[in-house]
């Protein structure tokens, strides 16, 4: 547009250039001069509509740009705000989920300090052992935790079952196993393993010290390993020790001590056995309370048996005595006709004795 108004201006400007001097060269006459006049005129409006109309187009154009700016920036306002709020919320769920991190990081921490103190671990042992039978067998009178025998020793729990007493005893032997863990050489790593097979060797052995018959223990014993990791190497392991010759730890303990080695898992699985004895012994109560009560039953039907025969035979008793006296009715009866010539119609009617069993 403004290089359009530019050529215009050009060319009436030349044209201008033109008329003067023509009319400088023509000495100067009116109509030269009115064209001049009117050629400045026309050349004054159009410039000025040129002007004017692309002053309009660019207020326009700008105005439309304004509005297409505004709109933009209130876009990106938004998206902004949105971004915004969106790294705003996960920022809250990173810092929960940092603080969630944090507890469970002070949860590991406080349970690998529980975990170096050998008393603590044995009471960690308990409560987990404990944990097990309560959802499995429940507290009501099946089990005891600390079950002191009549010499005075104490084993972690005591299961009492219809046969006998069950003892459960914890061991947790972690210090040997990481130090088994941490082996650096082969050397190391074998004499670390003899290490921690003999003292679970040692364990099984105090275990079975509680396997008493004679107390009313029955004839085994549980050692119960709270951690899944360590009966898991029993059960891969042979034994180092001479005096077990090479045999496996679970064996060792179950064919000589009686000790029947468990984790949390097993452990369960044996519960489940007992669980199921504790239900056959209380249907076999069942069943024993059901027979007394059908002896019960026909004690009392053999007794009224007997009554109703008394009642029967006594019924039968009377009617003999009323028919009798019947017949010795009608005999009077006989005696009035023969003595007034007139019957005194003196006759009762006959019954039937009641049918006794004995007698169908």
């Amino acid at each position: 547009m403004e290089a359009a108004i530019v050529v215009i201006l050009l060319a009436n400007i030349t044209l201008l250039a033109y008329l003067i001097w023509r009319v400088r060269k023509g000495g100067g006459d009116a109509s030269s001069l009115m064209l001049l006049q009117n050629q400045l005129q026309d050349l004054s409006r159009t410039v000025e509509q040129k002007l004017e109309g692309g002053t309009n187009r660019m207020f326009e154009s700008m105005k439309a740009q304004f509005g297409e700016s505004q709109r933009l920036a209130s876009d990106i306002r938004d998206l902004v705000a949105k971004q915004l709020t969106e790294v705003a919320r996960e920022q809250t769920k990173t810092n929960e989920a940092t603080a969630r991190f944090m507890t469970i990081a002070e949860q590991l921490a406080n349970l690998e300090k529980v975990l170096k103190h050998q008393k603590q671990r044995g009471n960690l042992g308990e409560a987990s052992l404990e944990l097990i039978l309560t959802n499995i067998l429940g507290g009501s009178g099946t089990f005891q935790m600390q079950y002191q025998f009549p010499g005075g020793e104490t084993v972690d729990a005591a299961i009492f079952t219809k046969e006998g007493i069950i003892p459960v005893d914890a061991k947790f032997s972690l210090d040997n196993y990481n130090r088994l863990l941490s082996a650096v050489d082969d050397a190391q790593r074998l004499e670390l393993e003899k290490d921690f097979k003999n003292d679970l060797k040692l364990r099984i052995d105090e275990c079975a010290k509680y396997v008493r018959v004679k107390d009313g223990t029955l004839p085994f014993a549980f050692m119960y390993i709270p951690a899944e990791a360590i009966y898991y190497d029993l059960l891969i392991n042979e034994i180092g020790s001479v005096k077990v010759n090479t045999r496996n730890l679970i064996d060792y303990a179950y064919n000589e001590k009686k000790v029947i080695i468990v984790s949390p898992t097993t452990f369960a699985a044996y519960l489940q056995s007992v669980l199921y004895g504790f239900k056959a012994f209380k249907i076999e109560e069942t069943a024993k309370d059901i027979a007394k009560n059908v002896e019960n039953l026909s004690r009392h039907l053999k007794a009224y048996e007997d009554y109703y025969k008394k009642l029967g035979s006594s019924l039968s008793t009377t009617v003999n005595h009323y028919n009798a006296g019947s017949k010795e009715l009608g005999k009077i009866d006989k005696d009035v006709l023969r003595i007034t010539g007139e019957s005194a119609a003196l006759d009762a009617p006959l019954l039937e004795k009641p049918a006794l069993a004995d007698e169908r």
